[in-house]
């Protein structure tokens, strides 16, 4: 299988999307909402679904709306789909609305286009008014539902995962891996241009570990880059003397790692699995953690764009139900690319398709249970605060590297 990479998350982007937010987009007038009690139960005809996908989350479900529209041909009658990068959805929802002819369905994405859509008000609220359609919210993941209250009821958390950070490491060059920030850090120091990240702007890796470093270093407030995080930045400045440079992307710390420029990079549960299975990096390479991580986690949203009209919202809703379901949940494991993957609880790997079984098997890491277990979980930064956290990384840090 081919990897669709997740769609990152640039300090460009978002600025782009946030501005966007603001500045809104000349045009016609907003587009209408359809009130909730216009929403069928079922659409009066067969129609046709459009989705836009701006997270590569049709790589864990795509395979449960084929299955959908093959078990209710009277609700669906076929779907296309699309693909964009994540700031480029809103201005298209947006022109679309503004001429009064919206084509886009269902919109599956990330936190980042998730909180773009919703400031500048593109989306359908979904919640509390098709509760009663969605039944299988109610059997979230206690962090999958902490990450479906950062959708402000916008959209709806369909697939989740821990995330990281985690420290992926070749154990033949590193027999005695870090477990504690000033072991990573010496490390490095021992072994210049050993440790490598990507650029965190462009990477879900290293936005984890941005993101993650402050629990680990016990920092004021880890949800404030601006003025919580004192330790973090002395960290990574000293870390950044021992680091020849940053990668723009995280497939290419993956290739570093698996050809020896790299002795140990920082990676997630989907970005240590996944490229093991496709062969990018040695099946045999491990992961270890830092004392006193926290999850950062992570979660792929659907979302309705205003102007859908009430046959496609029922025919939507319909399918969001099927996928909330436990046996299409158990198709987002995937082959470890958003590992686990399922949003609600009793989705066990017995449940997922065979190939999915196999790679998990062959690929996966017994102790991932314990480690998700027992480690406690932080929803993300918001938008804005990713955005200054980016922007600060960007000019005292990748800026400053050799």
């Amino acid at each position: 299988m081919t990897m669709q990479w997740r769609t990152a998350l640039t300090a460009g982007g978002v600025c782009a999307l946030l501005l966007m937010t603001a500045c809104g987009a000349p045009g016609g007038p907003p587009a209408a909402e359809v009130p909730a009690g216009e929403v069928p139960a079922r659409p009066s005809a067969p129609v046709t679904l459009n989705v836009l996908d701006v997270a590569g989350n049709l790589q864990l479900t795509q395979g449960m709306i084929d299955e959908f529209v093959a078990q209710n041909p009277d609700v669906v009658s076929r779907v296309t789909y699309e693909k964009a990068a994540a700031p480029e959805m809103a201005g298209k929802i947006k022109a679309q609305q503004d001429a009064g002819r919206i084509n886009i369905d269902l919109v599956l994405t990330g936190t980042d286009g998730l909180s773009a859509g919703a400031e500048q008000g593109l989306f359908t609220p979904l919640l509390p008014q098709f509760a009663d359609r969605l039944t299988g919210m109610n059997d979230y993941l206690e962090p999958a539902a902490a990450m479906q209250e950062l959708a402000a009821d916008q959209g709806v958390v369909i697939t989740y995962y821990p995330s990281g950070p985690l420290l992926e490491y070749a154990p033949d060059r590193v027999p005695d891996p870090p477990n504690t920030a000033d072991e990573l850090l010496a490390y490095a120091a021992a072994h210049p241009g050993k440790v490598g990240y990507a650029r965190p702007s462009n990477s879900g890796p290293g936005r984890t570990f941005l993101m993650g470093l402050p629990y680990i270093l016990g920092d004021s407030d880890p949800k404030d880059p601006v003025n919580g995080w004192t330790k973090t930045w002395a960290y990574l400045a000293e870390l950044n003397k021992h680091i020849e440079s940053y990668p723009s992307g995280t497939a290419d710390t993956m290739k570093n790692l698996a050809n020896g420029t790299y002795d140990i990079i920082v990676s997630t549960t989907g970005w240590d699995i996944n490229p093991r299975a496709l062969g990018t990096v040695p099946a045999d390479y491990k992961v270890t953690t830092l004392d006193g991580f926290t999850w950062v986690t992570d979660a792929h949203y659907a979302a309705i764009p205003k102007g859908v009209s009430a046959d496609k919202q029922s025919a939507v809703l319909a399918l969001l139900a099927f996928m909330l379901t436990p046996q299409q949940q158990a198709k987002a494991y995937d082959t470890g690319y958003f590992y686990p993957g399922p949003a609600i609880k009793g989705v066990t790997l017995d449940m997922a398709p065979q190939q999915s079984r196999d790679v998990i098997a062959q690929f996966g890491r017994p102790e991932y249970e314990a480690l998700i277990r027992d480690h406690p979980t932080a929803t993300p930064l918001a938008t804005k605060d990713m955005v200054a956290a980016f922007d600060r990384w960007d000019r005292e840090i990748g800026g400053g590297s050799r």
